[in-house]
């Protein structure tokens, strides 16, 4: 009976390492992070085989033009325009939030001097309220 209990034991450590391996061991290969304007221009050697990354910044006012495809415009990291502005190109229509001045992340890859995106998910203020009724003030 003694060696009955220590076999379970022993099998139920086990399990519980092998399903912690599992579910913890593979975590880092599906987080995905995004590197700012200045990183991913130092790191595009890594990224010259057409590998997908995602970049993140903010939208360059007086930047956005329309395409037939979808828009191109530039994302740096806020501060004065220097080395770190990307131009993008982004295939499709744009997020319903996007505008110049508001932080992006771009999935997608490069494409010569061009970061050619095809996934937007647009920073959103945090603070939520009703649109102003404009009769309220009227009575």
């Amino acid at each position: 009976m003694k060696r009955f209990r220590l076999l379970v034991v022993s099998l139920t450590g086990l399990l519980v390492v092998l399903v912690g391996l599992l579910t913890f061991g593979n975590l880092n290969q599906n987080l995905v992070y995004y590197l700012t304007p200045a990183e991913a221009l130092a790191q595009k050697a890594d990224f010259a085989d057409g590998k997908r990354f995602q970049i993140g910044g903010l939208v360059r006012d007086g930047s956005v033009v329309r395409t037939d495809r979808g828009i191109e415009f530039i994302v740096d990291s806020g501060a004065e325009p220097g080395p770190d502005a990307v131009r993008v190109s982004h295939r499709g229509s744009p997020a319903q939030l996007f505008r110049p001045g508001i932080g992006v992340v771009l999935e997608g890859r490069w494409q010569g001097e061009e970061f050619a995106s095809d996934h937007m998910i647009v920073k959103h203020d945090e603070n939520y309220a009703p649109p102003e009724d404009e009769r309220s003030g009227a009575e």
